[in-house]
């Protein structure tokens, strides 16, 4: 079997490596070539798929397709299950949830704690989104959004105007608006659904993301065994919902005895990839072993705790190569570096997963080794 990857980004290389690792052919495709994932095999498929000669030549090579990101429109990927090649996760909930206020819309109708939303297109919407919602509220973009972009906390008459604006405005489709979630934690949990309908869930982790970008993943999450069951029930019932194949990452607010949706992303997520190391089949093995037909591993963790940091590009520039000469003298941290090229302030150009028999132990080893690679 083939399989064809849409994206090729660091998430298609890990997926990719994964895939290679069960001894499948993998096909990239992505918009420009040579990219991250495309450098890691043997064949890779570059153009807009806005192009149909680009989707047929794509078609060609491969036997199923899987995705890299929610932002593909799902009329594309309805039209290579309309000429033969399944797409997991389908087009049909990828429609689900590349709208984030129909995504809510979805998960509040299948009776999913999720924060109240209100779409807006009009000034009299926008003034009642206060009324409704109260300060502070939440305003953002309804696609495209991810690591901060497209996402202000409003708390006061004068912000939602400026936030407004510096959001692209007012427009169909465009923007939304949902209730403040006071949380005292973010949550995440790993959720893979095979073609069978089959579910399995990775353990709740904790996510620390100061200015939305994610920093940091603790792994279990610090909370209690039935706060954790109880998300974990949650997330599996989100995937459940939307009829997911795959690996999806479903983010939660968290307080003590309840949580909230915040986003689900229909893909491997940056929350899961402590797997690689840290449990006995990663995020990425279990989603190629979903959308391919294969029996799902063990989500289970190979040591009691695990630390995943993100390494941020800190200005802009190219990559040096002495970042691995520096790296390799860390013991017990296990380094990937995703292939980028350039570097830019806040960009993911890798992350360190350090495992240990407790949360402080890893956290410490990764901070330190953290401090010590500059990328």
């Amino acid at each position: 079997m083939r399989l064809g990857i849409l994206g090729g980004g660091q998430l298609g290389k890990m997926t990719a490596m994964a895939a290679l690792q069960l001894g499948y052919d993998v096909v990239i495709w992505s918009e420009e070539a040579l990219s991250p994932a495309g450098r890691a095999t043997a064949f890779e498929v570059s153009g807009s798929l806005e192009d149909e000669a680009v989707r047929v030549k794509l078609a060609s090579l491969v036997d199923v397709l899987t995705l890299e990101n929610e932002f593909i429109p799902p009329h594309l990927l309805e039209w290579f299950e309309t000429h033969g090649t399944p797409v997991y996760p389908t087009s049909a909930t990828v429609a689900k949830i590349q709208d984030k206020w129909r995504q809510k819309q979805f998960l509040a109708e299948a009776g999913l704690p999720v924060p109240e939303t209100m779409a807006l297109e009009s000034l009299e919407e926008l003034r009642k989104a206060p009324e409704k919602l109260g300060y502070p509220l939440v305003l953002k973009t309804r696609t495209l959004g991810y690591d901060g972009r497209g996402t202000a906390v409003v708390r006061s008459p004068e912000a939602l105007a400026q936030a407004v604006d510096r959001l692209g405005g007012l427009k169909p489709g465009h923007l939304m608006a949902e209730t403040y979630i006071a949380f005292e934690r973010e949550l995440a949990v790993m959720v893979v659904r095979d073609r069978q309908g089959r579910v399995l869930t990775y353990p709740v982790v904790e996510t620390q993301q100061p200015g939305y970008i994610c920093r940091k993943v603790l792994a279990p999450a610090p909370i209690s065994p039935q706060d954790a069951e109880r998300a974990r029930s949650v997330a599996a019932s989100a995937v459940e919902s939307l009829r997911g194949v795959g690996a999806f990452g479903v983010e939660l607010f968290y307080q003590p005895g309840r949580v909230w949706i915040n986003e689900i992303a229909p893909r491997p997520h940056n929350s899961g990839h402590y797997s690689i190391e840290a449990c006995v089949t990663s995020q990425f093995e279990n989603h190629v072993r979903a959308v391919t037909g294969l029996s799902l591993g063990s989500p289970e963790m190979v040591a009691p705790c695990a630390v995943m940091v993100n390494l941020l590009g800190s200005d802009h520039g190219p990559v040096s190569e002495d970042v691995l000469v520096e790296a390799s003298a860390l013991p017990g941290v296990h380094l990937h570096l995703y292939g980028k090229r350039l570097r830019q302030p806040g960009r993911k150009m890798g992350h360190i997963t350090v495992l240990g028999q407790s949360l402080a132990e890893a956290e410490a080893r990764a901070d330190e080794a953290a401090r010590f690679i500059r990328i």
